[in-house]
């Protein structure tokens, strides 16, 4: 029989979940949202029978395996915790949560529940993110000493005055939104356990309208614009390693850059997304590359991989159905996304007061 998929949200990324789970043979039998119109628009899109305007009449009504939540920051997880409860598996969309205390409590939910708690860090599922941990875990590339990790971009705001600019709804602005490369870099390091963390976030051009980008939602003149345009940082592992961060929605780069570069004992490495305008991935250029030294020469290696203009978001949803099923390991866990919160939360708080941050 297979798995039974219930949506929590209508927005965009919903398009991304459901081929995922589609793919992975998984069926999809109701969509909650609060716009019932964009439930039933969605619904009649993907020949899904039920639709509801509450997650908890979704919960109550539908016969439903497990749940994907896909809505702004603040309720991953109230919404992850009270679908745990109810006995359901849960796909959760980035960030985790607002803060790290809230990740435990998720974790909490789902070791009480014994049900799998899985978040959507969908670039660990592009083809070159898959290519380069082969590479990793068969010791091509030794240990990693040192990473840096980049989501920037030059005119990026999601908008003005909606959820994404208001703090109490978001968490943060780009460092929490775009914290993608951050939790790659730690993937592909081996998720070490942060020792120290130091950061600065700025606000220049967060208010001005000509670095919004090209998507995202309609600005909200009565809404809020509370949290920074960028963010600057540097962790230190207890394992010694160390990773510097860059996160902006706006700042004066010259492109959009979507990367990860790191430095091993035996090679290193760089997955990285070019884009030609901020947020458009047809304009996008990809690389995936190893840097080593052989006989006295500097050998740089291309990966050749498939292209994957969602960046994996349609993968990472497959891999939580198959995970359910038990034929793959989970792309991430509970615990990694605690740790990846935890930094985030000490940059923030780094930034606040000005002085370094102990884990």
């Amino acid at each position: 029989m297979p798995i039974r998929v219930a949506i929590i949200g209508a927005g965009g990324m919903l398009e991304h979940h459901a081929s995922g789970f589609l793919a992975a043979g998984a069926e999809l039998v109701a969509i909650a949202d609060v716009n019932r119109d964009a439930a039933a628009k969605a619904a009649s899109q993907y020949g899904v029978a039920s639709t509801f305007d509450t997650p908890q009449a979704m919960l109550a009504e539908a016969d439903c395996d497990a749940v994907s939540i896909i809505v702004p920051n603040k309720f991953h997880a109230p919404l992850a915790i009270e679908c745990l409860a109810a006995g359901k598996h849960v796909f959760c969309e980035k960030p985790p949560a607002l803060h790290a205390a809230e990740v435990q409590q998720m974790i909490d939910a789902a070791q009480s529940s014994g049900k799998h708690l899985m978040f959507n860090f969908n670039n660990r599922a592009r083809p070159e993110s898959y290519a380069m941990m082969t590479l990793i875990n068969d010791g091509l590339v030794g240990s990693i000493n040192s990473a840096q990790a980049k989501w920037i971009r030059r005119t990026g705001i999601p908008g003005f005055g909606g959820w994404f600019t208001t703090k109490a709804l978001s968490g943060g602005g780009p460092l929490i939104d775009l914290l993608h490369m951050v939790d790659l870099a730690m993937y592909f390091m081996g998720y070490p356990q942060p020792a120290h963390v130091m950061g600065q976030t700025f606000r220049d051009f967060i208010d001005q309208p000509s670095f919004k980008g090209p998507w995202g939602i309609p600005d909200n003149a009565d809404g809020v614009t509370d949290v920074e345009s960028a963010a600057h940082g540097m962790i230190v592992f207890k394992t010694g390693q160390v990773l510097t961060l860059q996160a902006s929605w706006a700042e004066m780069v010259k492109r959009e850059e979507v990367s990860v570069v790191f430095q091993g004992t035996v090679a290193g490495g760089k997955v990285e997304r070019l884009f030609g305008t901020d947020g458009l991935d047809e304009t996008a250029i990809d690389t995936c590359e190893i840097y080593c030294q052989q006989d006295g020469q500097s050998i740089n290696r291309t990966l050749d991989v498939d292209e994957c203009p969602d960046m994996g978001r349609a993968r990472s949803a497959t891999n939580f159905i198959r995970t359910i099923e038990g034929t793959e390991q989970p792309l991430n866990t509970p615990d990694q996304a605690l740790s990846l919160m935890q930094v985030i939360d000490a940059i923030y708080e780094s930034a606040e007061t000005g002085k370094p941050v102990s884990l």
